[in-house]
């Protein structure tokens, strides 16, 4: 039964999605501020997190941020506007996905659960041996999920990671931002591709020595990003 923390100041919306997701088999753990939400994060009580953007004290973007430098657990955020700039902000934070207020119950229980399909151990196959790759000083390992350059382990979030595997599985040739949307955030998902654009941006910082001149995500006006060719 997955674990959701909703982390929401406003009582009425806190309280109704909290009844409408444990009556949708969630296990749900409901806190008004982001200082009480990374504290109950501290004894590992959740599978993902639910996060308002306009909290009181600490705001989503830094609890996001502090999630994130912690760890990969999935997060999706709570916007009141579909606002590009709060969009894009919370995405380059290290959201993975977001929902826009006033959030209807079963539009968010779907996205928990495809962020989990996506993000989920548990479905992990048991891979017979590793596939190692490597391209220019970066080494992917595909059966291990561990994403190395020159040498040093690469923190990759996991839709960072599905990212990076999808694009680097045809070195050269480019893919659109719905196929990517498709391929890495769900199939049939009506995503944004913003979506794509502020995890490229991550991925970029993460594993390109210049994340202004990259090499390895590429991007083609009009076309969309291919890994390389180096």
């Amino acid at each position: 039964m997955p674990r959701v923390l909703l982390i929401e100041d406003d009582q009425a919306v806190r309280d109704g999605l909290q009844l409408a997701l444990t009556y949708q088999g969630h296990t749900v753990e409901a806190v008004e501020t982001g200082e009480l939400g990374l504290q109950r994060l501290t004894s590992d009580i959740a599978d993902v997190v639910v996060l308002d953007l306009m909290l009181p004290g600490m705001d989503g973007f830094e609890v996001c941020r502090r999630i994130r430098a912690g760890g990969d657990l999935p997060i999706i955020m709570l916007t009141a506007r579909n606002d590009d700039i709060d969009v894009v902000a919370g995405l380059e934070a290290g959201a993975d996905d977001y929902v826009v207020k006033p959030a209807q119950a079963r539009v968010l229980e779907a996205r928990i659960r495809a962020v989990l399909r996506r993000t989920g151990g548990e479905q992990r196959p048991a891979e017979p041996k590793a596939e190692v790759e490597r391209h220019g000083s970066l080494t992917i390992d595909r059966a291990g999920l561990v994403v190395t350059k020159n040498g040093e382990t690469v923190g990759l979030a996991p839709t960072e990671m599905r990212l990076l595997l999808e694009l680097s599985a045809a070195p050269g040739r480019v893919l659109s931002r719905q196929h990517l949307l498709e391929a890495v955030w769900d199939q049939g998902y009506l995503g944004d591709s913003r979506l794509v654009d502020a995890c490229v941006q991550r991925l970029r910082s993460k594993i390109e020595d210049d994340a202004a001149a990259p090499v390895y995500v590429q991007t083609l006006r009009g076309f969309g990003y291919r890994f390389g060719p180096l």
